[in-house]
């Protein structure tokens, strides 16, 4: 045994992955082996003390304590996932798609993130999902949603979008401020793949400061900004969904985003809208007048190009 190097029970943790029972399933005890492997050796590798310890079991249970305090609105666990880049992760593992041209991608999907929501309303296109007073720029958005293969327009798309408000804040966290479904709507793509609609230019915002994400953020002295961004749940019976988020391209926050979502095809540009687009009215809910514009194409790929499927539990 090298000098310095501790002989810890080699036969230890391959006896705790042995007590498995036979009806363990073939998935959850690939999934619970590669755990606990990992998990030993980390506390082999660093020596793990009994205080440490301690203080990481205290951790967790601050973490399932705000979940509970605040009825299941805070979900701090998930957020502890994004800001360690374990979401980002499983999100790239789900969603990989193999594809023989390099250059022409289905759209890269991102963290779901956890404010979106099952009721957001359906609209017209051309319809606004701003409700309520801002302090933020109102843009027209619009674009064409193609086939990965065909790069052909895709009809009936669902096109379902949410953001924060100007003040970084989302509906339900809101009440003062904002109506249910406000910066919220769900549109169909029309016979030509097209949507277009009003929105904000979307706000940076940070994470909570206090809880377990924050105390981790402050012990690794990273800051708990999410840059500026639109959430976007895009699907269609035919084809993969995407869920994304895109970001305004001037936004400080890209390379250092606190989640890790941010990737290159997602950055976007809202330029200076020189006036109303044919077919569209002038948009008429607060905060007036339109006066950026954001072209965003998205490219979908059929379900039988999804390379990747999860085995169940």
């Amino acid at each position: 045994m090298p000098a310095g190097e501790k002989n810890y029970d080699p036969t230890f943790t391959q006896h705790v992955i042995d007590t498995c029972g036979p009806n363990t399933s073939p998935r959850m005890k690939d999934i619970f082996a590669a755990a606990m492997k990992h998990l030993h050796n980390f506390a082999r590798e660093i020596d793990l003390t009994p205080e440490e310890w301690l203080v990481g079991v205290k951790f967790f249970n601050e973490t399932g304590k705000i979940w509970a305090e605040s009825e299941g609105k805070r979900n701090e666990m998930h957020r502890l996932s994004d800001i360690t880049g374990l979401e980002s992760l499983v999100t790239e593992i789900a969603n990989y798609v193999q594809t023989d041209d390099p250059n022409y991608s289905p759209t890269s999907a991102a963290i779901l993130g956890p404010f979106w929501s099952p009721n957001a309303p359906w609209r017209q296109l051309g319809d606004s999902i701003i409700q309520d007073p801002h302090e933020g720029t109102v843009t027209y958005m619009h674009g064409t949603i193609r086939d990965l293969k065909t790069q052909q327009p895709i009809p009936d798309v669902t096109f379902d979008m949410w953001q924060a408000s100007s003040n970084g804040k989302y509906d339900f966290q809101d009440s003062p401020n904002q109506s249910d479904n406000n910066l919220r709507g769900k549109f169909k793509t029309d016979k030509n793949g097209e949507y277009r609609l009003y929105c904000l230019r979307p706000t940076a915002y940070s994470l909570p400061q206090d809880g377990p994400s924050w105390q981790l953020l402050q012990a690794l002295d990273r800051h708990p900004m999410r840059p500026a961004h639109i959430h976007l749940m895009v699907t269609h019976d035919a084809y993969k969904p995407v869920v994304t988020q895109i970001y305004p391209k001037d936004d400080p926050w890209l390379s250092t985003d606190t989640v890790f979502a941010v990737k290159d095809d997602l950055v976007v540009d809202f330029v200076p809208l020189k006036e109303t687009p044919a077919g569209m009215k002038e948009h008429e809910g607060p905060g007036g007048k339109a006066t950026r514009e954001l072209h965003l194409d998205i490219t979908l790929a059929p379900k039988g190009m999804a390379a990747h499927s999860g085995p169940k539990l």
